[in-house]
């Protein structure tokens, strides 16, 4: 179903570093695209920070400039920017929710760009308000705090508006690296038949990052890898990957064979076996030494955090049974890993004759750089009877849009297919809830690593 058009995007946190550094430059990008509708947009900032008009208009000025090319082209961009206003006030507060409601003009879509314990109580006094018709809310993650925190939001919401109006925002959905996978996986007949259990030995969703906390551990002590990587972004892609094929690609069934995939997930044995965890301590990262992430700014040791998340699992299904799913994610590390990996499981036979290590054929997705790469076992060069390895690869071109601009044209146009689902996010909680408590019951040992390594040295 795709619902009414948005003419007011009302953003609560906009005095946030989310919202200058990703929300505004995809916004920006989208309005200088060919994106179809040429109706005006009005964007309104809510936040705790006291911005003055000039402040505003200087941060959305250079957020625009960033999204858009550096010369925020184009008629709308440049009008949008002159039209936006910013409130500062307290957007848990009744009154002031309905007066920034007021402002509105149209139909508003209200993105939450907080941390979700004020979502919730931001939905709380939304309670109390009569909603413009079709008004939108758009949620961050994590949704929720944890299985149950989820399933009370999710109900929460739910007494506000309907669940097509609800879009709790995922950007990996909206990146094009990660949509290639539903071209990959349904319009190449080679693959269709050799994706399932018979064939697949094991499957790897890998987001590894060259890079430290970059000023973010405010969000990200609190959270760790498991939450901010693992437990949203890479279970979708891993949904996307293991789903049955779908007739066509809208919101509705696209999201259904996702929600199938993960009701069907389990831990590979228990969170003590599935799971496993590391901090990064001091070492050399891309040529600068970075201390330890226990010494970094802003960071509580007592909380334990993770750096390195990895868990195992397995899809319970007739096509996946028995399948290794490992999900992994981490920071500075040496090594920028980003892709989704496919094992298949060694040929039956290898004819007499044929010399040399047979190697299992693989297929490589890519994210950030697009790529796609097939390993296979070939006749070797010179002697046709030894075998060699071959990696064909092809370097996939990037979405014209970024992912938050992807996320935004669905939420401005009311096409939810980019969005997550309630249940979804309820499913993707039970799946890493077990983990989590293990870990706070300290039933997993937390392994180091030095920045600029490849991980804990026992890690395979």
């Amino acid at each position: 179903m795709v619902g009414a058009r948005i003419d007011s995007l009302l953003v609560l946190g906009a005095d946030g570093d989310l919202a200058r550094r990703l929300l505004l430059p995809g916004l920006a990008a989208l309005l200088a695209s060919d994106w179809a509708p040429r109706r005006r947009l009005l964007v309104l900032g809510a936040g705790l920070g006291a911005l003055d008009e000039r402040a505003w208009q200087r941060r959305v000025s250079d957020a625009f400039a960033e999204g858009s090319g550096g010369g925020g082209r184009g008629r709308r961009v440049t009008d949008t920017a002159r039209r936006s206003r910013y409130r500062t006030c307290d957007v848990t507060s009744v009154d002031e929710l309905r007066g920034l409601l007021e402002e509105c003009e149209g139909t508003p879509a209200i993105y939450f760009a907080l941390p979700p314990s004020v979502t919730a109580r931001v939905c709380q006094a939304l309670r109390l308000l009569d909603l413009p018709e079709g008004t939108v809310l758009a949620m961050e993650k994590p949704f929720g705090t944890g299985l149950d925190g989820s399933r009370a939001l999710n109900q929460l919401v739910g007494t506000l508006v309907p669940e097509e109006q609800v879009y709790r925002i995922d950007h990996f959905l909206g990146r094009s690296d990660v949509l290639n996978i539903l071209g990959v996986r349904f319009a190449n007949r080679l693959l269709e038949p050799v994706w399932n259990n018979e064939h697949v030995e094991s499957i790897e969703v890998v987001y590894d990052e060259a890079l430290g906390l970059e000023g973010r551990a405010g969000y990200y002590d609190s959270a760790g890898a498991l939450v901010d990587m693992v437990q949203s972004h890479l279970l979708q892609v891993m949904a996307l990957l293991m789903l049955d094929p779908i007739t066509r690609v809208d919101e509705r069934e696209l999201r259904s064979a996702k929600a199938e995939v993960l009701r069907a997930t389990r831990l590979k044995g228990g969170p003590r076996n599935a799971s496993r965890r590391a901090r990064y301590t001091a070492g050399t990262l891309g040529g600068r030494k970075l201390g330890a992430y226990t010494r970094e700014p802003g960071v509580d040791p007592a909380r334990r955090t993770e750096t390195l998340a990895e868990v195992t699992l397995e899809v319970d299904s007739w096509r996946w049974a028995g399948v290794p799913v490992t999900l992994r994610s981490g920071k500075a590390l040496g090594r920028a890993r980003k892709e989704a990996v496919v094992t298949l499981r060694k040929t039956p036979h290898l004819p007499a004759g044929l010399r040399g290590h047979a190697t299992r054929d693989s297929l490589t997705i890519g994210f950030k750089p697009a790529r796609l790469a097939i390993h296979l076992d070939v006749s070797g060069p010179g002697d046709p009877f030894e075998l060699d390895s071959s990696d064909p690869e092809a370097v996939l071109a990037d979405g014209q849009l970024p992912a938050y601009g992807e996320v935004l044209a669905g939420l401005l146009d009311g096409d939810p297919l980019l969005a997550v689902r309630g249940d979804n996010a309820e499913e993707c909680w039970r799946i890493a809830e077990p983990v989590l408590d293990a870990w706070r019951a300290d039933e997993v040992p937390m392994d180091t690593y030095a920045a600029g390594s490849d991980g804990p040295r026992d890690w395979r």
